[in-house]
């Protein structure tokens, strides 16, 4: 697991798909959901991502929650070879713990199963109010 707070850049993605929901648990529900519908069209393994995406979209829905305002869901693929899930939340002010070991913390388990499954993952800030959590998953190994 590699975690990283800067954005790498890729060349435009083969296949994507992005979707606005409410942050509730109905909408991490979905968000599951349609990303598991997409991959599985898109014939990529849906194991490993569809946790990554039912991590991240738990904590938007939790933790990154503003009445009124949806989380993203974008997930990308890049030529055959990476599969890169992102989630937009409106609290750009609270950032996730990253590295709490589980013995002390009371929640921050989602991006140690999030860490444990993708290759690589993130945090991008902004623009104001908005951050992303990224996480990639090599699609060719």
């Amino acid at each position: 697991m590699t975690q990283e707070i800067t954005r790498t850049e890729h060349s435009a993605p083969t296949r994507e798909f992005t979707v606005l929901l409410s942050p509730t648990r109905r909408g991490a529900r979905l968000a599951r959901l349609l990303a598991t519908a997409h991959l599985g069209d898109w014939g990529i393994p849906v194991g490993p991502a569809a946790h990554v995406v039912a991590e991240l979209a738990a904590n938007a829905a939790v933790h990154g929650r503003v009445p009124g305002r949806d989380f993203r869901l974008r997930l990308a693929v890049h030529g055959d070879a990476l599969l890169r899930i992102e989630v937009t939340d409106t609290r750009g002010e609270r950032l996730p713990a990253s590295e709490v070991p589980p013995e002390d913390a009371e929640s921050g388990r989602g991006l140690l199963i999030v860490g444990a499954l993708a290759d690589r993952w993130g945090i991008d800030i902004g623009p104001a109010p908005r951050k992303t959590v990224w996480a990639e998953l090599d699609l060719v190994r």
